[in-house]
């Protein structure tokens, strides 16, 4: 294929790290890209010899493509049960209505031992904390969505790294790794308040949840959210198996 200069509309590194994520993978043939927006993340495929098809409201692809669908990801998806060895989402979860839907349509298109992986605005980042404890808005959501001019551009369901984990495990998923696609030099700064935070956190988790089996469950996602990429990273990305 020749060439294409095609606009990632993600934060810098994200594609690189859900492709490596991906390329991983040692049978994974046939794959979903959605929203796929312009497509820089299906062209990266293609390149890469699978089989890959993509899904958005509008065909806003810069470049032709025989297996382009138009799919709502707030509604049911238009393929055949078990049809996909991975579904990727870029970007996309944030903007739906209904995101538990979508994962569980993403359970039911994906083959059993299927990957699905997922990014979107990393809220349990200290930098976004910050920025919501001072204005009462995360970072990618710094100001009051247009209510005159409503998009499905607009993030209406930020999602925070134990909300993910939770629509994720109680629909037939399992997180087996978790990244991010950078560190801002600024995010360092806030390394002062990690111990008082995650205390802080140790705490209340420790003093809400009387069950034991919640209990260790709370211990690894308390683990996972102070763990480096969560805590300091721009981007969540999540990689999960269908089990």
């Amino acid at each position: 294929m020749r060439e294409l200069n095609i606009p990632e509309n993600a934060s810098k590194n994200v594609h690189h790290v859900v492709a490596g994520l991906l390329l991983e993978e040692k049978d994974i043939l046939k794959i979903l890209d959605i929203p796929c927006g312009a497509g820089a993340f299906t062209y990266r495929l293609k390149n890469k010899q699978y089989k890959v098809y993509s899904g958005d409201i509008e065909n806003f692809l810069q470049f032709d493509h025989e297996n382009f669908v138009i799919a709502d990801m707030n509604k049911s998806l238009p393929f055949d049960n078990g049809f996909f060895d991975a579904v990727v989402c870029i970007d996309g979860i944030e903007h739906l209505e209904n995101p538990f839907g979508f994962i569980r349509e993403c359970k039911r298109i994906l083959r059993k031992g299927g990957a699905v992986i997922v990014s979107t605005p990393n809220i349990n980042s200290m930098r976004s904390r910050w920025r919501f404890f001072l204005t009462g808005h995360h970072n990618k959501n710094k100001s009051p969505l247009n209510e005159n001019d409503p998009t499905p551009l607009h993030h209406i369901n930020m999602f925070s790294y134990p909300r993910l984990r939770y629509v994720l495990h109680t629909n037939g998923f399992k997180i087996t790794a978790i990244k991010t696609n950078r560190i801002k030099f600024v995010s360092w700064f806030h390394i002062v308040f990690y111990p008082f935070v995650r205390l802080k956190t140790w705490l209340v988790y420790r003093k809400e949840e009387k069950d034991p089996k919640q209990r260790a469950i709370n211990k690894k996602i308390l683990s996972d959210v102070y763990s480096r990429d969560i805590y300091f990273g721009e981007t969540l990305i999540v990689k999960a198996y269908k089990i």
